[in-house]
């Protein structure tokens, strides 16, 4: 596997990592998602990434669902807080078919109104759908008390208000603004050379010229810890206990990454399913995530219990982060928790999939690709005093919760 990099003379920086495989990735990842809506009109950014597959100058929507699917690929994105992902995979002899249709999309894209429409109602009913799903919806609720009064601090998904009155100008002026050659990186993973990936990136994206506009993102301001229960009327209680944590870049991020697979990592040997499932019986499922974006960070551990349980299940989430804060781990068992967790990114690393989406963030918010060898290498480096740290974001008097009962 080998990592080669190239800037078009627009600012649009590409990556392609040379593999063996037959199937190919490509796609475009944007530095544009939720917190960059303005108010009155939160959920743009999803609603774009909907809608940039219904139409462009030289496509109806018809030709763009079948443009990949017919050769046996995919055309798909995604949308975060900070940013937009728009891809495709395909067997590997179809790659400028991809990246033409790429470049369509995000340079030519129109956002008929027919089908704005049409596509508003599918959005509308897949932000009930997660309302209707308390296991997902206390994420969200949680992740606005946290960052209220931030643009950081509305539903990715936006309000049904603001939805309804979502308009082709408000798509193609979001579109022209953040879509934008140096505001995007262009990644491929495949058995192509890649000097042709490049070429043919230059060919189709060469044309985009248009400037980035002035961006002002703001810090969040920290909030006060909350408590806050909810009635649902739901049989299992749904909670989400976190705090606020530093930003991707900050000294101590791997170190946050690896307290995060201990405390509730994919494991059933996790510190809290050991804790609270295991010995006390607790809990159904607990699980934590860590999430960090340019300027801050949060880590949440979902647990769902039996409502008479949810305090419980909190002592014991706070005596085990006080606990990691104040005791250093001893080495073999810190060795232990590395081994498990850089195993577990060697397998991940495996799935083209995940090499592909990791590609395409890494160039976008590094301005290159870190490789797995390299994390592991950092992950492997990081100290009992590190953990401590990094388990400091975490003690009691600065944990929030958010509980569905």
């Amino acid at each position: 596997m080998t990592i080669n990099y190239h800037t078009l003379p627009n600012g649009l920086r590409l990556v392609h990592i040379t593999t063996t495989s037959q199937v190919a990735w490509c796609g475009l990842a944007v530095n544009a998602g939720s917190r960059d809506e303005l108010e009155g009109h939160y959920g743009l950014a999803h609603f774009v990434e909907h809608t940039i597959f219904k139409g462009t100058r030289h496509r109806r929507a018809w030709h763009i669902l079948n443009r990949m699917e017919r050769v046996g690929g995919e055309l798909n994105a995604y949308t975060t807080k900070e940013g937009t992902m728009i891809y495709s995979v395909f067997p590997q002899q179809h790659l400028e078919r991809a990246i033409d249709l790429l470049a369509d999309l995000v340079q030519w894209s129109v956002f008929p109104q027919d089908e704005l429409d049409r596509e508003r109602d599918v959005v509308l009913e897949e932000a009930a759908s997660y309302r209707d799903t308390p296991a997902d919806a206390v994420y969200d609720d949680f992740e606005d008390l946290l960052f209220a009064g931030s643009e950081l601090g509305h539903n990715i998904l936006g309000r049904k208000e603001d939805l309804e009155h979502l308009t082709q100008d408000d798509c193609m002026h979001y579109l022209k603004t953040l879509y934008v050659p140096t505001n995007m990186a262009f990644f491929s993973v495949g058995p192509e050379r890649p000097e042709r990936v490049f070429r043919l990136a230059e060919k189709h994206f060469g044309c985009m010229s248009h400037a980035m506009a002035p961006r002002h993102r703001q810090v969040p301001a920290e909030v006060a810890p909350f408590r806050q229960v909810i009635g649902m009327g739901t049989h299992q209680a749904h909670t989400i206990v976190g705090a606020r944590m530093p930003a991707m870049d900050h000294p101590l991020c791997y170190a946050l990454m690896l307290l995060n697979n201990i405390l509730g990592g994919p494991g059933m040997n996790s510190l809290l399913n050991v804790e609270l499932r295991e010995r006390r019986g607790y809990v159904y499922t607990v699980e934590s995530t860590l999430s960090m974006v340019s300027d801050c960070g949060w880590l949440e551990i979902y647990l769902g219990c039996d409502p008479d349980d949810v305090k419980s299940s909190l002592r014991v989430i706070e005596r085990i982060t006080t606990r990691l804060s104040e005791e250093l781990l001893p080495a073999r068992r810190l060795d232990a928790y590395k081994v498990q967790y850089c195993g577990q990114l060697v397998v991940a690393a495996d799935s083209t999939e995940f090499m592909a989406m990791r590609a395409g963030r890494g160039l976008l918010n590094f301005g290159r690709v870190k490789s797995i060898d390299e994390t592991i290498e950092r992950i492997r480096a990081v100290t009992p005093d590190e953990v401590a740290q990094a388990a400091a974001y975490l003690r009691a008097d600065r944990l929030s919760s958010l509980t569905f009962a």
